[in-house]
């Protein structure tokens, strides 16, 4: 969809730009906004690079595993049937995105997702493993997040006084949306239930 959408919007954006004589003011666009992006990545960076390694020594320390048994009440009702593997990964996943890693919780996303499907091909119920693997993206979306790295990041960037003035703020919609998403799950179970 998105290799798509992405030429759509360009070419949309050249006609625009030719039709209104602003090729010029286009093509500056174009440059700046390269820059932009550059300078942007370089500065969140430093910041990703921390959290990455804090999780990395984490997972090394053994506080993954840790995390992952304190977890385990909680996946295995959310997570039925998945295994010890599958379980850290997705631990790992949600560390990440608690910490609000963005981008550097995608990795430990798409490692509980290959376990989950490694799982699947043994397990005697794969169905409950693919629901088991929708849970995830569901919960890994509507994350709770305690510190949103990556915001703080940028707002310290963009000249805040306070960048930690949103936290709050972050923190309450964060926790409506992730029980929200737990609340849609729960009735899902329950009417799966119900129609056997």
């Amino acid at each position: 969809m998105m290799n798509r959408l992405w030429p759509l919007m360009i070419l949309l954006a050249l006609f625009c730009a030719g039709l209104t004589g602003r090729i010029a003011l286009l093509n500056d666009a174009i440059f700046s906004g390269a820059q932009e992006a550059v300078t942007l990545s370089l500065n969140l960076l430093g910041g990703m690079a921390l959290w990455s390694g804090l999780l990395e020594v984490a997972s090394q320390s053994g506080l993954t595993d840790w995390v992952a048994r304190r977890l385990r009440p909680l996946l295995r009702r959310f997570f039925p049937g998945v295994g010890e593997k599958g379980q850290q990964a997705m631990s790992m996943n949600m560390m990440a995105n608690l910490f609000g890693l963005g981008n550097a919780a995608t990795p430990f996303g798409l490692k509980a997702m290959e376990e989950l499907q490694q799982e699947e091909k043994t397990a005697p119920d794969r169905a409950a493993i693919r629901r088991a693997r929708a849970r995830f993206v569901v919960l890994n979306t509507a994350s709770l997040q305690l510190i949103p790295s990556t915001v703080l990041l940028l707002r310290q960037r963009a000249g805040s006084e306070d960048p930690s003035c949103i936290l709050p703020g972050v923190w309450v919609t964060s926790l409506l949306s992730l029980l929200t998403a737990c609340a849609v799950l729960c009735m899902q179970q329950a009417a799966m239930r119900r129609k056997r």
